[in-house]
């Protein structure tokens, strides 16, 4: 009969437990590698729609960032030591909860909260609203119709439109109004779920992040690329006036979300935990 208990063996310098449980007292080092490597895939894809030496960084920035990265894997992976790991305290990875981790110094390696998911899709709404104002101002200073915009929008799932003449995309037309509006709600929700789970990752001033640094981005994607996808639509554009309506998007969007109360993940749960299934004393659920 052993003279340990298994509160005592849980006590015994981390050594054995980790080899047994490699995640136990270290993990892996956090690398800047991966994302150099989407970076550069991303810019090789880009690089198609723009020019090819967007392709040719694109690819030497994969091409390092994935030697970087499998040399940080490869034969060993790197990993560091958590500081949990040195405390006095039972290392029992199924009964260490988040809360005592983060009380005793453990690094946070994703966040414990979100805002709740229907927050993205209110906050998109909000959102589509804020952007459907800009555009509309546009259309009615700059083009001189608030139906400009909602067509030009149609056009992103419709080609055709890009044959139509200026007085057309200055008329109300049923079809590309009833398209633009589909376009311009799912678009808007679905970015609005996006900004739940990133905006608590961005660090220290998430609008700014979610509000200006986003919007700017995929404005300068949709300016690179569609030229290629519709290019009789581009030359309507005014650039300045989409930025701003893209902005107007990520800071209402942002700012409602954040209205919302947050609300813990559930990791390390079961599937049965989390949907709140209780078994009864018989085994049955």
């Amino acid at each position: 009969m052993s003279g340990r208990t298994d509160q005592q063996k849980a006590m015994v310098p981390s050594e054995p437990i980790h080899d047994e449980l490699p995640y136990l007292t270290a993990i892996p080092k956090p690398t800047p590698w991966p994302l150099v490597a989407a970076f550069g895939c991303t810019l090789a894809f880009a690089g198609i729609v723009t020019h090819w030496l967007v392709s040719v960084v694109g690819a030497i920035c994969l091409l390092v960032g994935l030697i970087g990265w499998f040399r940080e894997v490869f034969p060993h992976e790197v990993t560091e030591r958590i500081p949990i790991a040195d405390a006095d305290i039972p290392l029992a990875p199924p009964t260490l909860s988040l809360h005592a981790a983060r009380k005793h110094g453990a690094r946070r390696i994703v966040p414990e909260e979100i805002h709740p998911y229907r927050s993205g899709f209110i906050g998109g709404l909000a959102g589509a609203a804020a952007m459907a104002v800009v555009a509309a101002a546009w259309g009615v200073i700059d083009a001189g119709s608030v139906w400009m915009p909602i067509n030009l929008l149609a056009g992103v799932a419709l080609p055709s439109i890009g044959e139509a003449s200026v007085e057309a995309l200055k008329s109300f037309n049923g079809v590309w109004f009833a398209m633009s509006c589909t376009l311009h709600l799912v678009l808007s929700m679905l970015v609005g779920t996006i900004f739940v789970v990133a905006l608590p990752m961005m660090p220290k001033r998430p609008l700014v992040a979610g509000g200006i640094i986003g919007p700017v981005i995929w404005t300068g994607v949709a300016w690179a690329s569609l030229h290629v996808v519709n290019p009789t639509l581009e030359q309507y554009i005014s650039w300045p006036w989409f930025l701003a309506s893209q902005i107007a998007f990520g800071l209402v969007c942002g700012a409602t979300i954040a209205r919302f109360n947050m609300v813990k993940l559930q990791f390390g749960k079961s599937l049965a935990e989390r949907l709140e299934i209780e078994r009864s004393e018989g085994g049955a659920p």
